[in-house]
């Protein structure tokens, strides 16, 4: 998730403000802790979008009425922003910037440069500084046949290279790909030649939803192939809508939803879902559990992954790909065909960057620590005079001289849990990690005035073990809570605190001994 600063004579603006995901039980969505930007509200001049990619722009619907500030963002960027907005309840003032264009907030005078990703309208920032430029990349590539949007406008670079470029704040995620990542014109090919090679068969073509290129590839390959094209899910219909009404997708047709398919051919169909890293509650993951009403698959049906493997995501996406292949479905995965190219750039399209800006300084965004480092290195072999690696809340001063980490802000992550944001490295997240590895024990004593025992007590034992080794457990506890009770005084047993305290140590103890692992307890005393 991305959430960038810059300051100059006293004020502040924000490039993009994104969102990662997680799945700790109850957990989806984790962002940044903007508690520093509460502080500097007054002094933020507004938020500065590069693309629409969640890690970008996410935690807008979540954050943006803490500060308030306004947004700036090109026409597709501005389009997806509005269903975000709208089903979070908000109306934050958007201004659309047009494409090539540029805005002065302040002290910052900011240029919108095109490049070329993996969604429309990825925007290179020249933010222009009284201390000198910075250009701050977001996500990009070189795509010399973007299919969709403009190619990277290499021109505009060189100029600004000319004229001088303080910093280069530039994605990393690539970093160690030799060679380039590779044009979504071959991708098209491939998909269209692969949609016809199984007449009958149901075919599906998993990607990410942003991707507006691939779905608008899928579109050309059903119909070169006697197809329906199928948009499987809400979020690719938000992404169809955004695309037409930012002029894309001219000449095409609709696409047909997930109902239509039902009653179509099963040959006759071209299936575009979301889901292709494993998510639970994606277009794929229902399809695959049978799930989902309109569309089922079949021995000899086709799904094809048209997306690469996001670190982390390996073991539900394996979870994902058995279920279908023990229904008998023909996987195609970038292992299988090339029907992936990636949206960040390699080492030689990054080598292509530094030589068009020719930058003083090089700051590794975008990416691991692995990555970072090694894009320093990087810079280094190609003679960028300055590199630093920084770390999240480091505050970094730039100069004509070297760059220097001068101090650290507030920094962190919050949680959606339900309908409310916590601390992700907070109590609440510390607890619930206790009880997914250890389970959970909660124990009851109803006592006398004086400490006797009044009933057995009742322990309850939660993920800790089998059924019938919770029991086991439970008769220890009980048994070995009842003699320690009766060696204990009567001052002992009439201090609550130290009656839990005891009782707690006790289970605790025998749990240990048993299962390797100390639970979470939990005692009450109840006196009568």
């Amino acid at each position: 998730m991305n959430l960038n600063l810059y300051h100059d004579q006293g004020k502040w603006i924000m490039v993009d403000m994104g969102i990662t995901f997680d799945d700790t039980p109850g957990i989806e969505v984790v962002m940044p802790d903007i508690t520093f930007l509460e502080e500097i509200k007054d002094d933020l001049l507004g938020l500065v979008l590069t693309h629409a990619h969640e890690d970008h722009y996410g935690a807008i619907q979540y954050l943006w009425t803490k500060i308030k500030c306004p947004i700036f963002a090109t026409p597709f960027t501005a389009e997806m922003l509005k269903y975000k907005t709208k089903e979070a309840g908000i109306n934050p003032p958007v201004h659309v910037i047009p494409l090539g264009g540029g805005i002065d907030i302040g002290p910052f005078s900011i240029d919108f440069i095109n490049l070329t990703h993996s969604i429309p309208e990825p925007n290179a920032l020249a933010i222009k500084t009284t201390k000198g430029t910075i250009l701050h990349t977001g996500d990009w590539k070189i795509d010399p046949n973007p299919l969709v949007g403009d190619s990277t406008d290499e021109d505009k670079l060189k100029r600004l290279g000319k004229e001088g470029v303080l910093a280069l704040v530039c994605d990393s995620t690539n970093v160690f790909e030799e060679g380039r990542s590779g044009s979504e014109a071959v991708i098209r090919e491939n998909l269209i030649e692969l949609a016809g090679k199984y007449p009958g068969k149901r075919v599906v073509m998993a990607c990410f939803a942003s991707n507006v290129a691939r779905v608008a590839t899928g579109y050309e390959a059903a119909h070169q192939n006697g197809r329906f094209p199928v948009l499987v899910r809400r979020s690719l219909e938000k992404v169809d809508a955004a695309a037409r009404a930012s002029g894309y997708f001219q000449g095409m047709l609709p696409f047909l939803k997930a109902y239509d398919a039902k009653a179509l051919d099963r040959g006759k169909t071209l299936l575009i879902c979301t889901g292709s890293q494993g998510e639970q509650r994606a277009a794929l993951k229902r399809i695959a559990s049978q799930e989902d009403r309109h569309i089922k698959l079949e021995t000899g049906d086709v799904v094809i992954f048209s997306s690469r493997q996001i670190p982390g995501n390996e073991k539900q996406i394996d979870e994902l790909q058995n279920m279908l292949v023990e229904q008998g479905v023909e996987l195609i995965t970038h292992i299988e065909a090339d029907v992936h190219v990636s949206g960040h750039p390699c080492r030689d399209e990054l080598i292509d960057m530094y030589g068009w800006t020719k930058p003083q300084i090089l700051i590794p965004v975008h990416g691991e620590e692995k990555h970072l480092v090694e894009q320093s290195k990087l810079g280094k072999l190609c003679q960028i005079p300055h590199t630093i690696v920084t770390h999240n809340g480091q505050v970094v001063e730039l100069t004509s001289g070297k760059p220097e980490i001068v101090g650290e802000v507030h920094h962190g992550r919050l949680a959606v849990d339900g309908n409310v944001l916590i601390p992700f490295q907070g109590e609440t997240m510390h607890i619930r990690h206790r009880m997914m590895a250890n389970g959970q024990i909660i124990a009851t004593l109803v006592v006398s005035e004086k400490g006797q025992l009044l009933a057995e007590p009742e322990i309850l034992f939660f993920g800790v073990g089998e059924f019938h080794e919770e029991l086991e457990l439970q008769e220890d506890c009980i048994e070995s809570l009842q003699a320690i009770l009766a060696d204990m005084t009567l001052d002992e047993l009439q201090d609550d605190v130290l009656l839990e305290e005891k009782t707690r140590t006790l289970i605790r103890r025998i749990v240990n001994a048993a299962r390797g692992k100390k639970p979470p307890t939990h005692v009450q005393v109840i006196r009568v």
